[in-house]
């Protein structure tokens, strides 16, 4: 038993690492070559696990073998776009001009029900108004609108606007986060009024509070838990 949980640790951690230096952009968003890689190793990892006659080094290597595969294909990946192209595949664009390219349709055999239900998942429901949608290598529909289409900036209209920056929060669920409230420049006595002036006596009925570049506060106040 002792012998089974310490494979079943060795080969999590293994693969939680490999994983990781695959990146974030590989652990969002699957090509078929690293959904390939997933299903493989998820295989490789099950047999050592389960199997104690098989020595942990067939578990092991295979799996190595594999994310160091997947790293030299990613260098080529960045350095060769005809071997990107290769492994990857090149993005379709399925409307152009509000037109549908039935001919990229059926190429990549998606359906009239499967597009129209990933544009309105885009909030798009008038084909006519699409200027380019896009199947992505990875399965995702990028869709850009017309100019006339797009919602309007207030740097279109001529006005200027602050950026607020990322709110850091200062309370997570009861606790003060100390170096966020010193990377914000404030102190615990700005805390302390921060809180009376939402009639609230501590950080500990606090859920979230975040403060923003420009010093707006968010305050989310602890649900009340009935038994």
């Amino acid at each position: 038993m002792v012998i089974t949980f310490l494979r079943t640790v060795i080969l999590y951690l293994l693969i939680v690492v490999g994983v990781r230096l695959l990146g974030k952009r590989q652990i969002g968003e699957l090509e078929p070559s690293e959904l390939v890689l997933a299903l493989l190793i998820a295989d490789l990892a099950a047999v050592p696990m389960q199997d104690l006659g098989i020595p942990l080094l067939a578990g092991i290597v295979p799996i190595l073998t594999l994310l160091c595969l997947t790293t030299i294909f990613s260098i080529l990946n960045l350095r060769s776009t005809a071997f990107r192209a290769l492994l990857c595949g090149k993005p379709s664009i399925l409307v152009q001009n509000g037109r549908i390219d039935q001919h990229e349709l059926r190429r990549n055999r998606l359906t009239l029900d499967e597009l129209t239900e990933e544009l309105r998942l885009q909030g798009v429901t008038d084909l006519e108004s699409v200027k380019y949608a896009v199947l992505e290598t990875n399965g995702q529909l990028s869709v850009l609108l017309y100019a006339a289409q797009q919602p309007v900036t207030p740097r279109q209209l001529g006005r200027k606007t602050e950026e607020p920056g990322l709110p850091l929060p200062i309370i997570r669920d009861g606790a003060v986060v100390e170096s966020n409230l010193q990377a914000r420049g404030l102190s615990r006595q700005w805390l302390r009024q921060a809180l009376a002036e939402r009639s609230l006596a501590g950080p500990e009925e606090v859920f979230l509070l975040t403060v923003d570049e420009l010093g707006r506060v968010y305050c989310a106040r602890k649900e009340e838990t009935h038994p």
